[in-house]
């Protein structure tokens, strides 16, 4: 007992002195806030968190002194999740949905609540599921059905590894079900849409080399942002296409508690994200074709942001949970359409 309290008073003892030394100049702010840090995210966000990186680590050192450097981590999002899970020592994640973020808090890694502790639910942009596809559209393509027309190929990632993958799979089936379809028709429909993909990678960039570099497919199901970059990447080679209606997506962010605490990242971590929502952060968003969530920066970009029909994941199911467990666990729905092909 008292060995134990003569540890427990040294600890303290030495955190004061660590503290006293910090205030009068005997440690660095890097020493204790470290100078890195991970952001692990989705396939299609890289252009997208460099140009915040490079804003946000500018103004950090503008206004703190100290340089901070971030990097960052891309694949399909499930994959992203259990490799933090695993042991990425990520310092904040902005993954592609809602059950990812929440599958590393079930891991006690990202305290509860964490929903909470930034603006708008931890949701600093929405996106959605558009077509990309050939030059003058070849094969007219223009809404849902005309997917699963004889001759198109559809590329898309794998629900089962990709935050687009699961996207795209919810949009194709609420473009029945939100148009007075039965999700006996929405599986029909979704399972003659997988019988005309040929491939299915294992994140959004992959499906993007596999359309725009190999040149294979008619059609890319793929996020609004990333389709953008294709035609961009292509001109002349690749048009997009809206189709009506399609999945309302809400990517979100949130810090990884148990990483930071160790590193002593927590602060810095903390406002990297904050920046998402700051004018700047929402301009930068905007010109990397991600839908800003604060409602000036969004009209100050209408033009870029056709109109369309956006359901929300409560039309498909109960809520994230539920959808995994209907439509991507072992053996639901998905795993009994792609056993057709």
């Amino acid at each position: 007992m008292r060995d134990t309290i003569i540890r427990r008073l040294a600890r303290r003892a030495l955190a004061s002195a660590l503290v006293a030394a910090a205030l009068s100049g005997g440690l660095t702010s890097r020493a204790l806030a470290g100078d890195t840090l991970l952001n692990v995210s989705y396939d299609p966000t890289r252009e997208l968190y460099k140009a915040v990186g490079e804003k946000f680590a500018a103004q950090w050192a503008q206004q703190s002194g100290q340089k901070l450097e971030i990097k960052q981590s891309h694949g399909g999002s499930g994959t992203q999740a259990r490799a933090v899970i695993d042991g990425l020592d990520a310092d904040v994640v902005t993954l592609a949905l809602w059950p990812d973020v929440d599958a590393i808090r079930k891991a006690d890694l990202i305290s509860s609540g964490w929903e909470s502790r930034l603006p708008n639910n931890s949701i600093p942009y929405t996106s959605t599921i558009i077509f990309a596809v050939r030059k003058g559209n070849p094969k007219g393509i223009k809404d849902w059905p005309d997917l699963i027309k004889p001759g198109v190929e559809v590329v898309t990632p794998s629900p089962k590894t990709s935050g687009n993958g699961k996207l795209s799979f919810l949009a194709a089936w609420g473009s029945v079900t939100e148009r007075g379809g039965t999700a006996e028709q929405a599986k029909e429909f979704v399972s003659q849409l997988y019988q005309h993909a040929p491939v299915l990678d294992s994140g959004a960039r992959g499906s993007t080399i596999t359309f725009a570099e190999k040149g294979i497919g008619d059609v890319h199901l793929t996020w609004e942002n990333e389709a953008h970059l294709e035609a961009n990447e292509h001109p002349g080679e690749i048009e997009l296409v809206y189709p009506p209606i399609s999945f309302k997506a809400e990517p979100p962010v949130a810090v990884v508690d148990a990483n930071t605490r160790r590193k002593g990242t927590t602060e810095a971590a903390t406002a990297y994200l904050r920046y998402l929502f700051t004018a700047d952060g929402q301009e930068i968003g905007a010109q990397n074709f991600y839908r800003p969530t604060d409602p000036a920066a969004l009209q100050r970009h209408a033009a870029d942001f056709p109109s369309l029909t956006l359901f929300p994941i409560t039309a498909v199911a109960k809520d994230w949970n539920d959808a995994t467990a209907k439509y991507f666990s072992d053996g639901a729905i998905f795993d009994s359409i792609y056993g057709k092909k």
